[in-house]
């Protein structure tokens, strides 16, 4: 894994209070966005750049689009003075947004995504973060799936959704952490 520095930013992606709207069905790791949260503060105690990401939703039913009260950030990640907010309204944080020619300009080198949903939004930042030439590194216990069903009608609990979603990103794309072995590097 990369070492951290004070350079590493973090980057948050879609904790948003629409997430919980129970017609995504069930999640796994329910703590996941405590260790977010202990993610954060690390980062803001150190004098960390951190990144904020919203998804805008452009389908007219869903609990992340603007103006619907689930577009908001949730409280235990709230975002502070400075920190920026990036807007998106695809699946990756880079596509349609300033956020590589923002990390660019920093001289950011390595970034940290946690967020939700794994499987989605995480996984294609990740993804696209990597091929951008970012050490990037996922936190598993700071991210978290739904259950799905494949296009086979085949039923996929969240718990493997999930561990299939940050083994495919294993060494390609990202390196793969848990929250207390990230803050023990300090």
């Amino acid at each position: 894994m990369t070492a951290l520095n004070d350079n590493t930013a973090l980057i948050i992606i879609d904790v948003q209070d629409g997430l919980d709207d129970p017609s995504w069905g069930t999640r796994n790791n329910p703590g996941a966005e405590q260790n977010m949260a202990r993610l954060l503060a690390a980062w803001r105690a150190a004098g960390r750049p951190i990144f904020h990401v919203q998804h805008m939703s452009t389908r007219p039913t869903s609990p992340l689009r603007p103006g619907q009260p689930g577009n908001a950030i949730k409280r235990i990640v709230t975002p502070q003075a400075g920190e920026p907010v990036i807007q998106k309204t695809v699946n990756s944080a880079f596509i349609g947004t300033d956020l590589a020619d923002r990390l660019r300009a920093a001289d950011i080198r390595s970034v940290v995504i946690v967020g939700l949903t794994t499987e989605h939004c995480v996984s294609t930042s990740a993804r696209m973060a990597g091929n951008l030439g970012f050490a990037t590194v996922v936190v598993a216990d700071a991210t978290a799936c739904f259950d799905h069903h494949g296009y086979d009608g085949s039923y996929y609990p969240a718990e493997t959704v999930h561990a299939v979603s940050l083994v495919s990103l294993q060494d390609e794309f990202a390196t793969i952490v848990e929250t207390d072995h990230l803050l023990a590097q300090g």
